[in-house]
């Protein structure tokens, strides 16, 4: 299955986004920011979603949430707008919920073992959860943003070591990592969820795939006991279609 996500899309009204994708996609990972944060927009979208033949997954919020925080307070809060987020997608009878891992700080040098301990708690409860929901949640690698928790494969088996979580494994992420190997060798056990978008290896840029230079025959070479979803994360509807096409003759048997 491919499907599609986008942070534009988070500036529309969400009826208007989803008859515009369900024209192109049958699958729509919704990022629950802006205009559809899902707190929101439940109401809406649970009344227009069976007119359209589109299934849903969905991206926990970014902007405001940070599992890593070392405030106690911010942490907790951080962590409950997850499991919020997941019982959304229960509601939406959504297959998976991703969420990133979070932020070491970027005032206090030093402090960056601490994050990590303060993330982890935050991922063990959330793993907790995961199965009482009888849901999947991902975590998802970073890309090389100096302050980002999780950019390589080693931080990232630290992370969900000794829980059940799940990966969201982003190829352009790790490509401005060097990591698409690595991630897909000590995790690919793990991975139940892929974002797929191109970029040159410096920049986190979200391309059409082709357009940068990473290796997609060989990512998905690696990736060839994966049966989940592909998630094309996209500037535009537009750039994702031409995505979507690309992909679809790469993954042709």
């Amino acid at each position: 299955m491919i499907g599609v996500s986008s942070t534009m899309f988070s500036t529309g009204s969400i009826e208007d986004v989803l008859v515009k994708i369900s024209k192109e996609f049958g699958h729509w990972e919704i990022l629950s920011e802006g205009e559809h944060y899902l707190p929101l927009v439940m109401k809406r979208l649970r009344t227009v979603a069976p007119s359209y033949d589109v299934k849903f997954s969905i991206h926990a919020p970014i902007s405001d949430v940070n599992l890593a925080a070392l405030s106690e307070r911010m942490r907790e809060a951080a962590t409950m707008e997850i499991i919020a987020t997941m019982e959304h997608a229960i509601e939406l009878n959504a297959s998976t919920v991703t969420f990133h891992p979070g932020m070491f700080s970027f005032v206090v040098p030093g402090q960056e073992q601490r994050s990590l301990e303060k993330a982890k708690r935050s991922i063990r409860t959330i793993d907790r959860l995961m199965r009482e929901f009888k849901i999947t949640a991902c975590v998802e690698n970073m890309p090389s943003f100096k302050f980002f928790i999780g950019r390589t494969a080693k931080e990232m088996l630290e992370l969900v070591d000794g829980t059940d979580m799940r990966i969201c494994f982003d190829i352009g992420h790790a490509n401005t990592m060097d990591q698409i190997d690595e991630m897909t060798d000590l995790l690919g056990d793990r991975i139940k969820n892929v974002h797929i978008h191109d970029n040159k290896g410096d920049n986190d840029d979200h391309m059409t795939i082709g357009d940068g230079n990473i290796d997609f025959t060989k990512a998905l070479k690696k990736l060839s006991k994966y049966k989940g979803k592909y998630i094309i994360e996209a500037r535009s509807l537009e750039s994702a279609v031409v995505s979507r096409d690309i992909l679809s003759g790469m993954l042709s048997p």
